[in-house]
């Protein structure tokens, strides 16, 4: 595409889409162009050293999820985007069923990547694993009295709960695997027994989520465990600590960022290298250390802080499930009265 085309693509939807997003410049034929909900800063490095390795240049786009996909969807065979890179299997399912990716199942990304944390029909592949787990203070909860996401519902923890907006992917995401694993109606009484104990209306934030077990205002509460990372590499000595949810049952409920190639891909070839390397153990080692993340790789091992943390049991559900029971998750959250 000439930079032409790709100026007046660029400026006719920025006047149809919420949000801003990054300009990018036009990319010759080898090049790859890349639209990322994730942060530049978490990107770039990456793509600097796909560069440096292989010469193939990585131009990219940045903005919300949501906003990126329209995006897609409105520029169809025209995109100049080979690659979708968004946070969270919800969204990176939803993209999927908007007709934006091609099926990629190499050989190399099997390897690399385990089933459960890639689409089964091959549309997208995660790269790197956040887990939501527990989070609690030192100074008031013994970690003998944690054990699973339900028991967070006991009248153990009335009024010392505290919880991220039912509003975010990353809620919905949870809510929807417990649906998957212990039933509807199991699920709506944990999500009950949640909302009853909360300490404060739900945060926008799971800094936020900390920054109040931290001031005293609950003991508990749920985090992805990379805001645990950020949080303890500013702030050493704070008085929290993660605890590994449900290891005698389903294990620790994960997440990931992921990637897809782009059903209009104009690189396709380039940007299947671009995902494998991405998958493979040195670029899943930046992942880690840029962002506090796990490798959606299990080959190799985590970040020296991350791994400090110790191990865990995965929930193995495949992530595909998150979006299918989005709109579930949903419901049951509006009907208890999650907010």
């Amino acid at each position: 595409m000439n930079t032409k085309r790709l100026i007046v693509i660029s400026l006719t939807l920025s006047t149809l889409l919420m949000g801003s997003v990054t300009q990018i410049q036009a990319a010759s034929g080898d090049d790859i162009t890349v639209y990322s909900s994730r942060k530049e800063h978490l990107i770039q490095p990456l793509f600097d050293q796909f560069t440096k390795q292989t010469g193939i240049e990585v131009n990219y786009l940045t903005g919300s999820g949501g906003d990126l996909i329209e995006r897609l969807k409105l520029e169809g065979s025209n995109t100049p985007a080979d690659m979708f890179m968004t946070v969270d299997a919800g969204d990176l399912w939803y993209a999927g069923t908007q007709n934006i990716f091609q099926s990629v199942n190499t050989q190399t990304i099997k390897s690399n990547i385990p089933s459960y944390l890639r689409d089964p029909k091959g549309l997208w592949t995660g790269l790197s694993v956040r887990a939501r787990t527990i989070v609690y203070s030192t100074e008031r909860v013994n970690p003998s009295e944690l054990s699973t996401y339900s028991d967070l519902a006991s009248s153990n923890w009335n009024k010392k709960l505290c919880l991220r907006t039912s509003k975010k992917i990353y809620t919905k995401s949870l809510v929807a695997s417990i649906i998957h694993n212990h039933g509807e109606e199991q699920a709506s009484k944990v999500i009950s027994g949640w909302v009853d104990n909360l300490a404060a209306v739900p945060n926008a934030k799971d800094s936020h989520v900390m920054d109040a077990i931290i001031a005293g205002q609950c003991d508990v509460g749920l985090v992805n465990t990379y805001y645990y990372g950020r949080l303890i590499e500013k702030t050493p000595d704070a008085p929290v600590k993660l605890f590994w949810a449900n290891q005698e049952t389903t294990g620790v409920h994960v997440n990931v960022s992921g990637a897809g190639i782009t059903k209009h891909a104009s690189n396709p070839s380039g940007a299947t290298q671009l995902l494998e390397w991405l998958s493979s153990a040195e670029a899943q080692a930046i992942y880690g250390s840029l962002n506090k993340e796990y490798p959606a790789n299990q080959n190799i091992g985590s970040d020296e802080i991350v791994s400090s943390w110790g191990s865990f049991k995965q929930d193995k559900m495949n992530l595909s499930i998150t979006g299918i029971l989005q709109a579930d998750a949903v419901k049951l959250m509006q009907r208890l009265g999650y907010k």
